[in-house]
């Protein structure tokens, strides 16, 4: 199936560490892969191209709540917290997964990027924003990603672009 920028619900600008919603005329700062752009599995790089939000998880739960393999822990996120786990990556409020929809790109063997659970979410607020810092995914500040999932249906459509661009 063919897309067009036009059709995006979200357009990411990984160059730039911005989401945009060019349909409502919003947009927020982002941090993607530290490791840079690229499909590949185990690679810890952000995939690019056309994806669908293929589950939101953490309707009605807390601010800050804890995710760990797209389970809530029922813990809250705090400083304390994270002392006691300094190593973590977390993954806090809501969580986004992506899924690919270029077959041999994005979707599919070595590159799928719903296999390699590539997800919009919730990160502390003490981690930098418009710098690429994650493990692949798309980090947002918590209030950001909070009104993301309830602006966005499951099924929306995602451009990720490695070139800047600027949403009409």
């Amino acid at each position: 199936m063919q897309y067009c920028l036009q059709d995006a619900d979200i357009l990411i600008d990984l160059a730039q560490q911005r989401l945009y919603l060019p349909k409502l005329k919003k947009q927020y700062v982002i941090s993607t892969g530290k490791n840079g752009i690229g499909e590949q599995e185990n690679s810890g790089k952000t995939p690019r191209g056309w994806h669908c939000i293929a589950e939101k998880i953490g309707q009605g739960l807390a601010k800050n709540t804890v995710f760990i393999a797209r389970q809530a822990t029922g813990e809250i996120y705090s400083a304390e917290y994270a002392q006691l786990h300094p190593n973590r990556d977390w993954i806090l409020s809501r969580i986004l997964w992506l899924q690919g929809l270029e077959s041999g790109f994005n979707t599919g063997e070595g590159c799928d990027t719903f296999k390699r659970y590539i997800y919009i979410h919730g990160t502390p607020e003490t981690e930098p924003m418009g710098v690429a810092a994650s493990h692949g995914c798309i980090r947002m500040r918590n209030d950001d990603v909070m009104e993301l999932f309830e602006l966005i249906p499951e099924q929306a459509l995602i451009y990720l672009s490695e070139q800047m661009f600027t949403p009409e």
